[in-house]
């Protein structure tokens, strides 16, 4: 009995009889709010324990035999999808070898509706052409077999159709002058004239090019090289034609996850307040892996971008071509995020401080109103109230 008297007096937590203590409307109003609260801390304690931590590292990429996955879709409301191509370089300007894509192209009306079917792109459809000093054979005539005005490979061609003596033209890398075509004059489908500005251009899909410092384009004319330069030819028209007005719906290199600023751009439209607009996007991609708890390691990219804009109007002065021009190159850091499960243990310890904390406040606020009040009553009794 000794050893239970001497143990009893280590009692922390002294009880009251039921007739000594004293029920109040306050303290039961400070313990439904005390609970409420409780409650509130605690779900959201167990929601973020059960929500994986993530963590943030940064090094030098080491990574190697990844490809670079480019996911874009544009849209271009002012010019046709037969006047507008896509091409893909590395940083010496040549073109990608090797390129694996998805790219559609789909033709839409002024307003955005759709007009046919979306087809495939042939991103690699630019040829190289050799240098010629050959000159066209100026000729006046138009027989049976329509002309191609100097420009046909062999006799038994025929240029029967504007369209059909420019390409003869570019074959032979030659400057057509529509004008003297008497095809071009006598035209009254309006095909190259109508479509090409009659119409707008949806260009959306995805392209793997090898993981180096590059850059794509989608600009107005039929594309080609010359002795490693690029060339887009816009013949029978002059480059300030064209409105590159265009809106960028999606563009992302690499998966999609949902930490960072793999987006930025997406949903952005942009005025070409003349025609000949030259819009620049210099982007910083920043390789990215996410490792989860659960599934495979997931490599992607995110980036920053800066924008810029300029006229090449022969009255500019400025040098370069309409159309929209992406450069991209890749920053030798890897951002790596990592998913963590939360600790039991700082979960059960956060869980008793919110419910020991929330009862030692509210028993302390609970002692002062009891007090006051009882001190408040007494006075009023005595008559000192004032």
């Amino acid at each position: 009995m000794r050893f239970l008297d001497s143990l009893r007096r280590l009692d922390a937590y002294p009880k009251i009889d039921n007739e000594f203590s004293i029920r109040t409307v306050s303290g039961a109003a400070l313990t439904l709010i005390s609970t409420i609260v409780i409650v509130t801390l605690v779900i959201g304690e167990i929601n973020a324990y059960l929500s994986p931590n993530i963590s943030e590292e940064l090094f030098v990429d080491t990574t190697r035999g990844h490809k670079l996955q480019i996911n874009l879709d544009f849209t271009i409301p002012r010019i046709s999808c037969d006047y507008v191509s896509l091409d893909a370089q590395d940083s010496t300007g040549e073109q990608h070898l090797h390129i694996e894509h998805n790219i559609y192209k789909r033709r839409l009306d002024l307003q955005g509706n759709q007009i046919e079917e979306p087809k495939k792109e042939d991103i690699q459809a630019s040829t190289k052409r050799v240098a010629s000093t050959e000159s066209p054979a100026p000729t006046t005539l138009k027989p049976a077999c329509g002309s191609c005005y100097g420009a046909a490979k062999n006799v038994s061609q025929c240029c029967n159709t504007c369209q059909e003596v420019i390409d003869a033209y570019r074959e032979r890398k030659w400057n057509p002058n529509v004008e003297d075509f008497e095809q071009c004059k006598n035209s009254n489908d309006g095909s190259v004239e109508g479509k090409a500005f009659s119409e707008g251009c949806h260009i959306y899909g995805t392209m793997e090019v090898n993981r180096v410092e590059g850059r794509f384009h989608i600009a107005p004319g039929k594309s080609f090289s010359i002795n490693h330069i690029h060339v887009h030819d816009v013949q029978p028209y002059s480059s300030s034609r064209f409105n590159t007005t265009h809106r960028i719906n999606t563009l992302s290199f690499g998966e999609q996850f949902e930490f960072g600023t793999t987006r930025p751009l997406d949903g952005l439209m942009v005025e070409a307040t003349e025609g000949a607009m030259m819009f620049q996007y210099y982007i910083k991609i920043v390789p990215t892996m996410f490792v989860p708890l659960k599934g495979p390691t997931l490599y992607t990219n995110q980036f920053s971008v800066t924008k810029h804009q300029k006229s090449v109007t022969a009255m500019s002065g400025e040098t370069g071509m309409p159309g929209i021009f992406v450069n991209y190159e890749l920053s030798p850091l890897m951002v790596k995020f990592t998913e963590k499960q939360n600790s039991l243990g700082h979960f059960a310890t956060n869980v008793c401080a919110i419910i020991g904390g929330i009862f030692t406040v509210a028993g302390i606020v609970d002692s002062v109103l009891f007090t006051s009040i009882h001190v408040i009553k007494r006075k009023i009794e005595l008559g000192k109230a004032s």
